[in-house]
């Protein structure tokens, strides 16, 4: 009955035929009027807004129609002092031919012809030693594959410029297309092993797509913020097969090319250096071996060297786990009696110190531990000068009783303990001697302390330079080549621990050294002719951390020797070590020694200096605040400034100078620790500006009597800086 009823209902609403086609045409226009309507919003909402969901119209056309390329900027020179070629760039080339007929510029085609296949076979082979065959078979194949391009086997890559024109040459005057080159950054190193781990290497690094030279070593690693400048960047147009419209740059960013080095190397004598030391190292076969030669009045280094080493271009030696270590400035060593010249100066100026006193050589006793010299106490009576001379450790120890607790300050303001800053990776502070009195009776003849290279020659210059103490400088100035300005860096007296007097005094004895018949140590070894050297050797004992004891069997040293020369007025200092030699020799380091110095002394006579007209540049100061104290002090260095750390605190809390302020080459940057403990630094030859920067720093009035510069300071250097006011006495 029900279904019935609503039969019956639509019966009586439904219309004819002709009314229902009616109907169902209404509703159609209705729908197709609303989905155009609906389109032509969003179509209008596309080409107005630019946009379809997250996505940019305008992004994708330049994708399609917009290509670009990175100008790599030219990384930095590095040179010698005299404007020699330590490492350049030197841009490398691969080749690929492209096979896609889609490669056209208008009617001229740009890729490479089946026909001609034979031909480019030709020309690899005559000009790159390829195989025909092998060269014909890749384009084969690569047409066989709808390959866009094909690249060759490794006689096409690495290509000198010269090569790659050759090649354009030829192609252009036989009508080939096709040929195309990548280029790959490259680093040449004309000097093979140069300093290697001084100057470092580089690696390739790929970034984006774009190749760019990293420094991983050295000078490169050290300083490739300022080597490696700022890539550019090129925007052209593209046809719609994605190949670049000749004529249409549409925008161009310049690269910035990076800064010049010029290193205080000295190439006639770093090269020298370096085939001296690979005759001695393969006779003697040591672990290992340093050499460093130092400009005497301004502590500028003009070679230094280590084996084992390797070579920068060719990477032919870093296998070896044992050459990834700086020696010069990593590796803390105890360097045994070469630190008798310090405790012999210390005693001088303590007033303690009588050269003709004699004592009974042989040993001396100190607590529990009994001190005993090399030869046992062959020689018997010595005076206090032949204690340097032959090399008695109980003729040290006996000074060092008499200084007591003046000894360590002495360690100090020879700047043991504490790092020289040299703005190279991984340099090591070294330690001094605990306050157990062995230690510090063993540290006044070179054990039980620990130092770097760079400590030691730091230390040596104030011996050499008449008690002025030098920054050890491996960078003569920084240029930038767009500006023509550059940074200088000069000679930085970082200390005067000893007097002048004592100093000359020192000298004079170590002449003995060499000189004296029965009492040198190294009589008749170390020499150049019409002059005379100051020279200590070492020996010391090597702590075996495995077994807690020193090494004590066969050739189980680090040997060593420092020289002056000429010894009344030194013009350089050599100090040089080696460990643990298969044999050993006094020779061994004489054979370089005695050449390199004889050359250095010749070069001299015969330098003559060169006017330079570029305008320097100014530093601005970084702000270090919160940065890690050595990494701060370290990067200020590197920049130009000489950082003077304040403080025992790990970060740097406060700047003598605020950060984008500009200061000249050289000029003292203070640096405030986070710590609550401050000594007040040597100010001997600090400026008055300096002298009231650090007044201002600590809050404490400073006065002066005088003009000129720091020659006394009434707080003594190492003493704990309070609200005291300081004096200075200027000259």
């Amino acid at each position: 009955m029900r279904f019935n009823r609503i039969r019956n209902y639509f019966r009586k609403k439904n219309s004819t035929p002709k009314g229902n086609r009616k109907k169902v045409g209404i509703l159609l226009f209705a729908t197709s009027f609303g989905l155009l309507f609906l389109f032509a919003i969003r179509l209008g909402y596309i080409v107005f807004g630019g946009q379809i969901g997250e996505e940019s119209l305008k992004e994708w056309t330049d994708d399609l129609y917009q290509g670009s390329k990175v100008v790599q900027a030219k990384r930095g020179t590095i040179y010698d002092r005299n404007g020699v070629v330590i490492a350049e760039d030197a841009t490398s080339y691969s080749i690929f031919i492209v096979l896609s007929d889609t490669y056209v510029s208008g009617k001229k085609k740009l890729y490479a012809q089946e026909k001609d296949f034979e031909t480019i076979g030709e020309v690899f082979a005559s000009e790159l030693g390829s195989k025909k065959e092998n060269v014909v078979k890749v384009l084969e194949n690569g047409v066989k594959n709808k390959a866009f391009q094909v690249e060759f086997s490794s006689e096409t890559k690495n290509l000198t410029l010269e090569a790659k024109q050759n090649l354009e040459q030829i192609f252009e005057k036989k009508g080939l297309a096709g040929l195309y080159f990548n280029e790959h950054p490259n680093r040449i190193y004309p000097n093979g092993v140069f300093s290697s781990h001084f100057i470092g290497y580089t690696d390739t690094d790929t970034k984006d797509g774009s190749e760019s030279l990293v420094g991983k070593m050295g000078l490169e690693a050290a300083y490739d913020d300022i080597l490696k400048g700022t890539d550019g960047k090129i925007v052209y147009q593209q046809d719609n097969f994605q190949n670049p419209l000749p004529g249409t740059v549409a925008e161009e960013t310049p690269a910035k090319d990076g800064q010049d080095i010029y290193t205080t190397l000295d190439s006639r004598l770093q090269s020298y250096l370096e085939t001296l030391m690979d005759a001695t190292f393969e006779e003697y076969k040591p672990e290992d071996m340093t050499a460093m030669l130092v400009e005497a009045k301004t502590g500028e280094i003009l070679s230094m060297a280590q084996r084992p080493t390797f070579n920068p271009e060719t990477k032919e030696g870093l296998d070896d786990s044992s050459t990834w270590m700086n020696l010069l400035v990593e590796d803390h060593y105890e360097p045994g009696s070469t630190m008798k010249l310090m405790t012999t100066a210390a005693a001088i100026d303590e007033g303690i110190f009588d050269e003709n006193e004699t004592f009974v050589s042989g040993s001396i006793k100190i607590g529990d531990t009994t001190i005993r010299d090399h030869d046992l106490g062959e020689k018997g009576i010595l005076t206090m000068r032949q204690a340097l001379s032959w090399s008695s450790n109980v003729g040290m120890v006996t000074l060092q009783q008499r200084m007591k607790k003046v000894w360590p300050q002495y360690l100090q303001h020879f700047g043991f303990g504490q790092s020289t800053y040299s703005g190279l990776y991984g340099e090591n502070a070294g330690s001094l001697p605990t306050d157990n009195s062995v230690d510090q009776a063993m540290s006044s003849f070179g054990q039980a302390v620990n130092v770097t290279n760079f400590q030691m020659m730091r230390a040596f210059t104030a011996i050499a330079n008449d008690g002025k103490m030098l920054q050890p400088q491996y960078i003569s100035k920084i240029v930038n080549t767009e500006t023509n300005k550059e940074k200088v860096f000069q000679s930085e007296v970082v200390g005067n621990p000893i007097s002048a007097s004592a100093a000359q005094k020192v000298r004079e004895y170590m002449v003995d050294v060499t000189q004296s018949p029965n009492y040198g140590s190294a009589y008749g070894v170390y020499s150049v002719d019409d002059y005379n050297i100051s020279a200590k050797t070492g020996t010391a004992q090597i702590y075996d951390e495995s077994t807690g004891t020193y090494s004590s069997s066969g050739t189980d040293y680090l040997y060593s020797i420092v020289e002056m020369i000429p010894a009344e007025e030194p013009e350089y200092i050599l100090y040089m070590t080696i460990k643990k030699p298969e044999e050993w020799s006094q020779k061994a380091l004489g054979n370089i020694g005695n050449p390199l110095l004889k050359r250095a002394m010749d070069l001299k006579e015969t330098e003559a200096a060169t006017p330079d007209d570029k305008e320097e540049e100014q530093i601005t100061v970084a702000d270090y605040r919160e940065l890690e104290v050595d990494t701060a002090a370290a990067d200020a260095a590197r920049s130009g400034l000489m950082p003077v750390v304040i403080g025992t605190g790990d970060k740097v809390a406060e700047q003598s100078t605020a950060h984008g302020t500009q200061l000249l080459p050289s000029e003292k940057l203070l640096l405030k620790t986070d710590g609550d403990q401050f000594y007040m630094p040597d100010v001997t030859g600090w400026s008055k500006a300096d002298l009231m920067k650090l007044g201002k720093l600590f809050n404490v009035e400073v006065k002066f009597e005088g003009e000129g510069y720091c020659v006394s300071q009434s707080l003594k250097p190492y003493e704990a800086l309070s609200d005291t006011p300081l004096t200075f006495t200027l000259e």
